[in-house]
């Protein structure tokens, strides 16, 4: 016997029962970008590396240990995606669509790190992504953070979920709170993490963001960034909380929110929950107005945001949120007996798809006589079950039984949908 294929560590199914939920998700998710005027873009999973070397930066953990990177016949250098927005701003980029223009964009798919498989956090893991360009004032900032809260709302989450915002300047006051930070910590090199301490001189600022109690103790005493910040942030940030304040988001300010990727300037924020344990951050983004022309194109503000869909579905599940409706489930089985009962369900069947788009209606297929059929009719959870044989056949009747109360009725043929329309309505 051939030896069985399993999945990659790390990249994982999706499988019925799971994939209705993601529908669910992605769909509420449509749903609201849609009403806030946001377009769909979509763009390749595989990018020259050197999209993410200059985007992500080259010393951010992502591009120094968890890219997947290969080269192709061509021997050129090509990497699997490990985020979006350097892949969205490219693909707009290229289109044409931001130099002196307004964009709201929005994605979904599948993104690439490797890294520790852990609950929530996955090799291959999707995420759902917004991006804005050429809006330079904090409104929009205002706006997606809104965006996320209509969001949450509308999933039952808002309460379980907590807005941290921070301001990191521009890349001159950045520049000079690296070198205050950089000069504190380095009289307690030995004491810091592992990962602090190679971060010293690639990414200090990440240091902030280090999990290590010893290096957070020591931090306690470390220059603070609120007093290296520009004052045009300062202000941008003041309007983001002003505006916050006036639509009844609450925030907290959390001085060490940093982010990790080198693009980001200004305005940064995370929603975090405390229901998933270590993996706390379900949606996270910020400003990235020196993106776009450090890839090439012409100077244009940004601000965007990404969400983890494998920890959304894990926070939806472990709240009891995901209602029945966006569950797998069958709203109508169809039992036949008999090839002219067979064929008649068939055109049934296509007759009830036509009138009622929204139901799920499973036909019978395969051999099986009556009593099996009713018991996969009764597996599928299904509302009604729909019968017919050859003495309905004689009759141009169907049984319609209600799989809920048990009660059965004989229904012309002709006349099943607007019954069963007037059953969904009650």
């Amino acid at each position: 016997m051939a030896r069985k294929i399993q999945a990659i560590r790390g990249m994982n199914d999706i499988l019925p029962g799971q994939s209705s939920i993601w529908q669910y998700l992605e769909a509420k998710v449509a749903e609201v970008v849609n009403s806030y005027g946001y377009d769909q873009i979509r763009f390749p999973i595989v990018e020259t590396t050197d999209l993410f070397k200059r985007g992500v930066g080259e010393t951010t953990d992502i591009v120094e240990k968890e890219m997947y990177t290969f080269d192709d016949r061509n021997g050129d250098s090509l990497t699997l995606r490990p985020e979006g927005t350097a892949s969205c701003v490219r693909a707009a980029d290229q289109a044409g669509l931001l130099f002196n223009q307004v964009q709201r964009l929005w994605y979904v798919g599948p993104m690439f790190r490797y890294e520790r498989p852990q609950k929530g956090r996955y090799r291959q893991f999707h995420q759902i992504g917004v991006e804005t360009f050429g809006m330079a004032s904090p409104d929009i900032d205002a706006e997606l953070i809104i965006l996320t809260a209509r969001l949450w709302q509308q999933l039952g989450l808002l309460e379980h979920v907590t807005l941290e915002l921070n301001t990191i300047g521009t890349a001159a006051a950045r520049e000079a709170y690296k070198a205050a930070l950089v000069t504190y910590l380095t009289a307690f090199k030995d004491e810091l993490d592992e990962d602090s301490q190679r971060r010293l001189t690639t990414n200090p600022l990440r240091i902030l963001d280090s999990k290590d109690a010893r290096t957070q103790e020591i931090l306690n005493n470390a220059p603070d960034l609120a007093d290296h910040i520009d004052e045009e942030s300062r202000l941008q940030f003041e309007r983001l909380q002003e505006i916050l304040t006036a639509n009844d988001v609450p925030f907290t300010l959390n001085s060490r929110l940093v982010r990790g990727l080198d693009y980001y300037g200004k305005t940064v924020f995370e929603w975090v929950t405390t229901h998933l344990g270590a993996q706390a951050t379900v949606c996270a983004g910020g400003r990235y107005d020196g993106l776009v022309e450090q890839l090439g194109g012409k100077a244009t503000p940004a601000v965007g945001f990404a969400m983890g869909v494998e920890r959304l579905v894990l926070l939806l599940e472990t709240l009891n949120l995901v209602p029945e409706e966006a569950k797998s489930q069958t709203d109508i089985f169809i039992v036949s007996v008999g090839d002219a009962a067979e064929l008649t369900t068939f055109t049934l069947a296509e007759r009830l798809r036509e009138a009622a788009k929204g139901w799920r209606i499973l036909r019978h297929c395969g051999s099986g006589n009556f009593k099996k059929q009713m018991k996969k009719a009764d597996a599928s959870g299904a509302r009604f079950t729909l019968i017919m044989g050859d003495a309905e056949i004689e009759e141009g009747i169907c049984q319609i039984k209600d799989m809920s109360t048990g009660e059965q009725k004989n229904c012309v043929i002709d006349a099943v949908a607007d019954y069963l329309s007037t059953k969904e309505q009650s």
